[in-house]
């Protein structure tokens, strides 16, 4: 199975090597010539099954049967082996078809950990058999960085750098980040926003001497494998509540698309998905998107769900790609517009095929406030902020379609936000207690400014790659 770019202009890889490089050298995002078929009966036959095994077996499809199965079963185990829930992504019930997909059980208490926690394992798997090593680099808006560095902390052959915007991420995630001592990972503090540590990550890949230099790849959920991963989920959850036999529609938290579009996979290789809901913050560029067809950056604005305060969302660009008929003429002018002027505009046909698989709903902040209360006092619940605002999204689906389950996807523990479910609720949340004493853990930071150039200088000086190569 092949993947190419949605740009067309870099060369079309197979599984692994899309895995290892992550962003295209043209700019784009790898994506699937095709997709695999999940039969109805093979749908039913996941009933039962521990998420493990469904995720071995959906990924065997998505891989196109790269891996030699002994591998990639030890793969599936070793990665969710550690969450703490025999379930590893179990669903819980607040209303009347009404569900919470708890996608937070991993070692960082976020949803990241889901797909990451395999995707390290992925990545050393292929690094060891080409004998090769890695300079991982990405950017988070505060837990994709954390679930990286937990996936990757320790690697023999690969060094992780992450960029966070320094100051507009919970202290939680922050000092998940910054606490680990292990040598082969670094949080690096971007004076800027996310959008700007996204941005360098781009440029740096962008740079093919440099790439080829550092050995980049990515971890960011510009990497296909990541989204991948993800879809498994959507899949597992849908057969608890019926699947193939019943649809059922999703609600998702979203910032940079990613988790949103692996419910369009799962639906795309066949599961019965009703509708997929875009849930946004004040952040609203995906609301206006598809209200409008007018992709449009105005700014981002500091919530109480930081892992969703971004204006630029990677992945809408692969949507834009399969829906525009996999041409990818008008993407790579939609990304030229948009890194020149900040806005493109989204041809008739595009917006009215993703208009018929996705609906977009915005949560402002006393909305988010005021679902933490209510299903707290309604269902003894507590939900993070980006959790709630699926919650509230769903809420509004059910109302227009009360027959049809709706789940939303919860996204991260609500103690790595504590202040803001703490002003909603009335209850501060504790962390569980294997992170008790994050708070007093010594950190590891640096800080570096909003410039390609710096932190590309720093790069080369701590990049094991360059280090060994110049040795």
């Amino acid at each position: 199975m092949l993947h190419v770019s949605t740009r067309g202009e870099a060369p079309a890889l197979p599984f692994t090597d899309a895995l290892m490089t992550g962003l295209a050298s043209d700019g784009g995002l790898y994506w699937p010539e095709s997709f695999p078929a999940l039969a109805p009966a093979e749908i039913a036959a996941f009933a039962g099954r521990p998420y493990a095994e469904v995720a071995e077996d959906v990924l065997t499809r998505l891989s196109g049967g790269e891996f030699e199965p002994g591998a990639l079963r030890r793969m599936t185990r070793e990665a969710y082996a550690g969450f703490r829930h025999p379930a590893t992504c179990p669903l819980v019930q607040l209303g009347d078809n009404l569900f919470v997909l708890e996608l937070f059980h991993g070692p960082t208490l976020a949803f990241k950990d889901v797909a990451m926690q395999l995707l390290g394992r992925l990545m050393d798997h292929v690094l060891e058999a080409r004998g090769q090593r890695a300079t991982i680099v990405g950017a988070t808006s505060g837990d994709t960085g954390s679930a990286a560095v937990a996936a990757f902390e320790g690697s023999r052959r690969a060094d992780v750098f992450i960029l966070y915007p320094h100051g507009r991420v919970s202290e939680v995630q922050r000092r998940q980040m910054t606490t680990v001592a292990a040598p082969n990972v670094r949080a690096l503090a971007v004076e800027g926003s996310f959008d700007d540590c996204q941005a360098i990550v781009k440029a740096l890949f962008g740079r093919e001497d440099f790439r080829t230099e550092m050995r980049l790849s990515g971890v960011n959920s510009i990497n296909w494998a990541r989204v991948a991963a993800q879809a498994v989920y959507y899949v597992t959850s849908a057969v608890v509540l019926g699947s193939p036999h019943r649809k059922v529609s999703f609600s998702v938290p979203t910032g940079n698309f990613g988790d949103v579009l692996a419910g369009w996979v799962a639906k795309r290789m066949g599961l019965p998905v009703a509708g997929l809901t875009i849930a946004t913050n004040a952040n609203d560029i995906l609301v206006r998107a598809l209200a409008g067809g007018r992709y449009e950056v105005t700014g981002v604005v500091p919530t109480t769900s930081p892992s969703m305060d971004i204006q630029v969302s990677s992945n809408f660009e692969r949507l834009l790609f399969e829906a525009g008929g996999r041409d990818p003429a008008p993407v790579r002018a939609a990304m030229g517009s948009l890194r020149q002027s900040g806005a493109f505009a989204i041809d008739a046909g595009t917006l009215a095929r993703i208009r018929s698989e996705f609906d977009a709903q915005a949560v402002d902040e006393a909305g988010v406030a005021a679902e933490i209360g209510r299903t707290s006092r309604e269902a003894g619940y507590l939900l993070d902020p980006h959790t709630a605002i699926a919650v509230a999204a769903a809420r509004s689906r059910l109302a227009s379609e009360p027959g049809t389950p709706v789940i939303a996807l919860s996204t991260a523990h609500p103690a790595k936000f504590p202040d803001a479910v703490e002003a909603a609720s009335g209850i501060r949340p504790a962390l569980p207690p294997h992170l008790a004493d994050l708070l007093d853990r010594e950190e590891r930071l640096t800080v570096l400014p909003n410039d390609v150039e710096a932190v590309a200088a720093h790069l080369r000086r701590e990049a094991r790659a360059v280090r060994e190569r110049a040795a």
